[in-house]
């Protein structure tokens, strides 16, 4: 099984930057697809970015392509999401997923970390 941990969430001004990591241990030598979900207060989770594994082939969604991305260090089982100019919108509870196969769903989830943007 994986385990994941968020972590690097925090307070910030809109513009700013916040850079989030996500931890993986245990058996990271099955994963195929990492991503990044949010959940904003009394809206559905909503996809943000995923990355392959081994390969680092990148997605994200609409609303942040240009203003975030995503990466991974395979040595340290690490994912990451880096956030530039960030707006009161992303405000949400950010967390980070796993799954095993390209046709599998994510089945692996971290606690999530709290991102605020404050106007």
């Amino acid at each position: 099984q994986v385990q994941l941990v968020e972590s690097g969430g925090g307070l910030v001004q809109a513009g700013n930057s916040l850079r989030l990591s996500c931890a993986a241990s245990g058996r990271t030598f099955a994963m195929y697809r990492l991503g990044w979900f949010r959940q904003a207060p009394g809206k559905e989770r909503e996809f943000v970015a995923s990355i392959t594994w081994s390969a680092g082939d990148t997605t994200y969604s609409n609303s942040v392509k240009g203003r975030f991305t995503i990466s991974r260090d395979n040595a340290k089982n690490t994912m990451y999401l880096q956030m530039n100019n960030l707006k009161p919108e992303d405000t949400a509870i950010y967390f980070c997923a796993a799954k095993r196969t390209m046709l599998s769903t994510y089945d692996v989830w971290g606690q999530g970390t709290q991102v605020t943007v404050s106007p």
